[in-house]
C-alpha cells in the first residue's frame, strides 16, 4: 500500500481549462456533493493545482488497485511522515478513514453528515455559468443550452455521442432500479407525480418491490438527480417532478413536449439561485419570499399573457402578488394590471438577471 501511496502523492494533477463556478474551495474542509458529471473532480483538482505540489495528496478512490483496510492502516502515518496538509479523497467511500490533517476534502454524490466537513453542494451549470463556455454570447447560445444541457463535459463530446455519453455515466453512477426510476422520470417531467404512480407503471413491465421502488426513489432525491415541488399551502398534494438536468430528457426519452422541457430549465435556474418557490393551480413558480409569479410562456405574446393573468386574478389578489414574469423565448413586454407588475422576459435575459 506505500508503494500505491507514493504512487498517488507522486502524481502531477492535470485539469482542462477551467472555468469558474459559482461555488469554490477555500482553507476549510468541505464535502463536494453533486451528481455525476457535475465537476466535482475539477473543482478539487483546479484548487488543489494553486497548492504547493507537495502540501497535498489526491487519491481517487474509485482506484481498484486500493485496498481500503490497508489504506486505513498506512494513510495516516503516510500523511504525517510526508507532512501532507491536504488531503483529498474523490469519489469517497464511507469505509475510509478520515486522518488528522490541516484541510479535508472529499467528493461524494451522497452528503455525509460529517461535522468536520462543511459542505458544497455542486449542480450542472446554470445558464450564466454556461455562457462561459460560449463563443458568442446571442441566441445561438440559448440553442446550444437547449442541446447540451448543463452537464459541463458536454462540450468537447461530439453530437453523434452525447446521448450514449449520458446514458453510460447515468448507469455507471445508479442502480438499475434508480436508473429505471430516471427514465420514467424524463416521460413525466414537470408533471404531478407520486412515487406510487412510478410504481404503478413500472410494476407492469418488471418485477418490482414496493418498498426498493420507494427506497430508491428517495435515494434520487437525496442526490439531487430528480427534484420535487411542492403545491403552496398543500404539503399533501402530489408534486411536482423535475429533472436535474434538461439533457436527459432526449438521452431517456423519445417523447417531445417543448414546453415541459422548458418549465424544468426555468425550475432549475430557481433552485441554483436558492429561490424558495412552490407550484398552484394555473401557476408554475410562485415565489413568497419575493411576492413574485413565475410563468413558463416560451412561445406568448401579450395576448395570451392577458388570458393568463385573468385565469390568476384571484391569486393574484389574495397573495397581494407585486410581481409576475413571463418567461418566454424571445419575446419581451408586458401588459397593464391594476394589482401587480406583469412583464415577458426571454429566458436568457431573466437567467443572468437577479429574481
Amino acid at each position: 500500500m506505500e508503494i500505491l501511496l507514493e504512487e498517488f502523492y507522486k502524481t502531477d494533477l492535470h485539469v482542462d481549462k477551467f472555468h469558474d463556478r459559482k461555488v469554490y474551495i477555500d482553507d476549510q474542509s468541505y464535502q463536494i456533493n453533486g451528481i455525476t458529471q457535475s465537476g466535482k473532480t475539477k473543482l478539487l483538482k483546479h484548487y488543489l493545482l494553486s497548492l504547493k505540489k507537495s502540501s497535498y495528496m489526491y487519491i481517487d478512490c474509485n482506484d481498484v488497485r486500493i485496498d481500503i483496510e490497508m489504506l486505513n492502516q498506512h494513510l495516516s502515518k503516510f500523511c504525517t511522515d510526508n507532512k501532507i496538509d491536504v488531503l483529498a479523497l474523490d469519489n469517497y467511500k464511507e469505509t475510509i478513514k478520515f486522518v488528522n490533517v490541516s484541510q479535508l476534502l472529499i467528493t461524494s454524490q451522497t452528503h455525509l453528515h460529517v461535522d468536520i466537513l462543511q459542505s458544497l453542494w455542486l449542480y450542472p451549470l446554470d445558464y450564466e455559468e454556461f455562457l462561459a463556455y460560449e463563443h458568442k454570447y446571442d441566441s445561438s447560445a440559448l440553442n446550444h443550452f437547449f442541446q447540451l444541457g448543463g452537464f459541463p463535459s458536454m462540450h468537447k463530446v461530439h453530437s453523434d455521442e452525447r446521448n450514449r455519453y449520458i446514458q453510460k455515466s447515468l448507469q455507471n453512477a445508479l442502480c438499475d432500479m434508480e436508473f429505471d426510476i430516471l427514465k420514467f422520470a424524463s416521460k413525466m417531467l414537470s408533471q404531478k407525480v407520486s412515487a406510487f404512480t412510478i410504481y404503478e407503471r413500472l410494476k407492469s413491465v418488471r418485477k418490482i418491490s414496493k418498498d426498493k421502488l420507494y427506497k430508491s426513489y428517495e435515494i434520487l432525491l437525496n442526490k439531487k438527480y430528480i427534484h420535487n415541488l411542492q403545491k403552496y399551502e398543500h404539503a399533501r398534494a402530489t408534486k411536482k417532478l423535475y429533472l436535474c438536468d434538461i439533457s436527459l430528457k432526449s438521452a431517456l426519452s423519445v417523447d417531445k413536449h417543448f414546453g415541459r422541457l422548458f418549465e424544468n430549465m426555468v425550475f432549475l435556474e430557481l433552485l441554483k439561485a436558492n429561490v424558495e418557490c412552490y407550484y398552484d393551480d394555473g401557476i408554475e413558480f410562485y415565489l413568497p419570499q419575493h411576492n413574485q409569479i413565475i410563468l413558463c410562456m416560451p412561445f406568448a405574446d401579450e395576448r395570451a399573457l392577458f388570458k393568463k393573468m385573468e385565469k390568476i386574478e384571484a391569486f393574484l389578489f389574495t397573495h397581494s402578488i407585486e410581481k409576475v414574469t413571463a418567461i418566454t423565448m424571445n419575446k419581451e413586454g408586458g401588459i397593464s394590471h391594476p394589482l401587480s407588475k406583469i412583464e415577458m422576459l426571454p429566458f436568457d435575459i431573466w437567467a443572468i438577471g437577479d429574481f
